[in-house]
């Protein structure tokens, strides 16, 4: 995989480069605007230094950071409505949010959001960022899919706001492998009203937050339980977008999973158990297909429109090609073909794929009343976590 190194602009293959300012602003590009943009503007952005030295001060130690406890010192936030558009961006101290207790967010679930993570390369520690590109598109898609209006927005702007951001909370950023800092992007409607409507107004807010690496001492190898009577997704629903509505209900199959000595749910759909997802992860199979003797790395397709078109599986699917020394498919598994693989001695490996874990191999996965043991870290997962994290930190 050839990749272009930039200081000054986001790559589209794999990553792209922070360039580190040598100093702080408190206005960024023009000075001079007399008007809020109708669109976003990186020009227009403002920062609002904090002056809070506790929570820095405060900040948990690299080895006992935890996944979205910690925020940074800084948010940006950006304001849309009906009338005027998009509002100037500004960065302001991290702060809690005032909304109105009629908002169409909190009744409706009219709410998108994404995850991305700031790396600092090993070992010069500039700052990166791994395809934001796809991370931008995906975001106006679900708003797209939510009919909230202003999701056809400069995504390019609003990837400058969000690296200046990141470059504010540069010492926010922890240096080391798995040590990142996890952004989340978020679309809230924000118009006070109990009918059930587009939104006239809305808050597009990013938040940050140091993180560790997902496995502290290695792989560990997950158990699945495929044998649930719930559902995450289906054709012509959702589950091609990220949105708040796609989470909470898998919080009692993953909840039963855990009381049964499983960590996550692996989702199917149709009368032929067809394998969607794992968790909230995208998921691959690499086994011997039983027709043509071939290995073949397998993922579920995205044509269907119930499965998230994760960045992770993205990379997966284009770093396999990239390879040629396998079949890479894209195409549905069902449980009986994945149980009968096993038994066989033709699965080779399986594991989930998502911005949190890179890749988490998967050691067994129940159905039907059987667990179904499969090989733990094989070789093909740990070679995309070293291609892909070798990609994220240089």
């Amino acid at each position: 995989f050839s990749l272009p190194r930039s200081n000054n602009k986001i790559s589209t293959i794999m990553f792209s480069t922070l360039r580190t300012a040598p100093g702080l602003r408190h206005f960024v590009g023009r000075s001079s605007l007399t008007s809020s943009p109708r669109t976003i503007s990186s020009a227009a952005l403002t920062i609002e230094h904090t002056t809070d030295t506790e929570r820095y001060a405060n900040k948990p130690k690299n080895e006992d950071l935890q996944f979205g406890v910690t925020l940074s010192d800084h948010m940006l936030m950006i304001e849309w409505n009906k009338t005027n558009k998009w509002s100037a961006p500004k960065i302001v101290p991290t702060r809690d949010l005032k909304i109105n207790p009629a908002a169409s967010a909190l009744h409706y679930g009219l709410e998108a959001f994404e995850g991305m993570k700031a790396y600092k390369a090993i070992p010069d520690e500039s700052l990166r960022l791994f395809r934001p590109d796809l991370n931008m598109a995906r975001l106006q898609s679900s708003m797209d899919r939510l009919e909230m209006h202003g999701s056809s927005f400069d995504s390019n702007e609003l990837l400058e706001c969000i690296k200046e951001l990141v470059r504010l909370d540069k010492k926010w950023v922890p240096y080391g492998e798995g040590y990142s800092l996890y952004i989340r992007p978020t679309v809230i409607a924000t118009h006070p009203f109990l009918g059930l409507a587009a939104p006239d107004s809305m808050l597009l807010y990013v938040i940050t937050c140091p993180v560790g690496p997902y496995y502290k001492s290695g792989f560990n190898p997950v158990r699945l339980t495929a044998d649930t009577e719930f559902i995450r997704a289906w054709p012509g629903g959702t589950g091609n977008v990220k949105i708040g509505g796609n989470y909470g209900p898998t919080m009692k199959a993953a909840a039963e999973a855990n009381a049964n000595g499983y960590n996550q749910v692996l989702w199917l759909y149709g009368d032929d158990d067809s394998v969607t997802e794992v968790g909230a992860m995208n998921v691959f199979f690499f086994l011997e297909n039983a027709e043509t003797g071939r290995r073949e790395l397998v993922t579920p397709p995205l044509d269907r429109g119930d499965i998230l078109p994760g960045v992770t599986r993205r990379s997966i699917v284009e770093l396999a090609q990239s390879w040629g020394e396998f079949d890479v498919t894209e195409r549905f598994p069902t449980m009986p073909e994945i149980r009968n693989a096993a038994k066989e001695g033709r699965l080779i490996e399986a594991f989930g794929a998502g911005t949190a874990a890179v890749v988490s191999p998967i050691s067994c996965i129940r159905y039907q009343g059987e667990d179904i043991e499969i090989e733990a870290t094989g070789a093909l997962t740990q070679r995309i976590w070293d291609a892909i994290t070798g990609i994220q930190y240089g």
